[in-house]
């Protein structure tokens, strides 16, 4: 999971619901209201803790198996665990659904530009930056696209997103939101409706040797959707999941191609 005081969820513990619904805690085969958000909320950040976005530049945020290994161990309950860039300090890389860095599937933000959060759909996220080395660092920079517009009166919401490798663990998927602004925006253009992203990078595993870039989802795409009961959009089988990376057209770094006038 990330870590930041403007997600939802973030004080969040083993005891809080009648089951285990840490942040941390993946996510398959749940209704709707379960898996959305995380069915956090009813547990919403501060008002003044918000995540700022500054377009064309880094956003940092920690990664991490649990919160005591993080900047905010003092709210966990537990005594401090960091260990440097270890997201999983004292765990084997298997803890994180990795074998190694090339392992890695990659993970997203992404942003609905609502104020409201009891307004959004899911159709309403839009892909705005990728990691596809994600989650082997705690530390991780998701790029922020240059031209990303203002947020309406009451900022935005953005949201985490991931999915790994089929032989590292049970499959399932992560969604963490957060509250969002985009500060000091350079441009005005809005990002385009979202649409599902295609499966079209080289898949060997799969019989396809090759990539086919004719059946990619071009500009703005929404996050992968997968192995709940209800609203997905990924309808892929168990072992062969839908990832953050050339698989799917998500390519490293700022999606720079999500605006209206992308492909004008």
């Amino acid at each position: 999971a990330i870590w930041h005081p403007s997600m939802y969820g973030f004080n969040v513990t083993e005891k809080t619901f009648s089951y285990d619904n840490r942040p941390v805690v993946p996510l398959y085969n749940m209704p709707f209201k379960q898996w959305w958000f995380h069915s956090h909320l009813d547990y919403p950040p501060h008002p003044s803790d918000v995540y700022q976005l500054q377009p064309g530049r880094p956003a940092t945020l920690e990664i991490a198996c649990n919160k005591q290994s993080t900047s905010y161990f003092a709210s966990s309950g537990y005594s401090n665990h960091q260990s440097g860039d270890n997201p999983c300090p004292g765990s084997p890389p298997k803890q994180y659904h990795a074998q190694n860095i090339s392992d890695t599937k990659g993970c997203a933000l992404a942003i609905a530009y609502k104020s409201d959060v009891n307004d959004i759909q899911p159709e309403d996220f839009a892909v705005f930056s990728v990691n596809h080395t994600c989650v082997w660092h705690r530390f991780t920079e998701f790029l922020v696209p240059a031209r990303m517009p203002p947020c309406p009166l009451g900022g935005c919401h953005c949201a985490f997103f991931w999915i790994h490798s089929p032989d590292a663990g049970d499959e399932q998927m992560y969604m963490n939101g957060f509250k969002c602004n985009v500060v000091d925006p350079l441009s005005t253009v809005p990002i385009a409706k979202s649409k599902v992203a295609r499966r079209c990078g080289a898949d060997p595993q799969n019989g396809k040797p090759h990539a086919d870039p004719s059946n990619c989802t071009y500009g703005a795409k929404q996050p992968l959707y997968w192995l709940q009961k209800e609203r997905n959009n990924m309808h892929e089988g168990y072992y062969s999941p839908p990832f953050y990376n050339d698989l799917y057209n998500f390519k490293e770094g700022a999606q720079d191609d999500i605006f209206e006038d992308s492909y004008s």
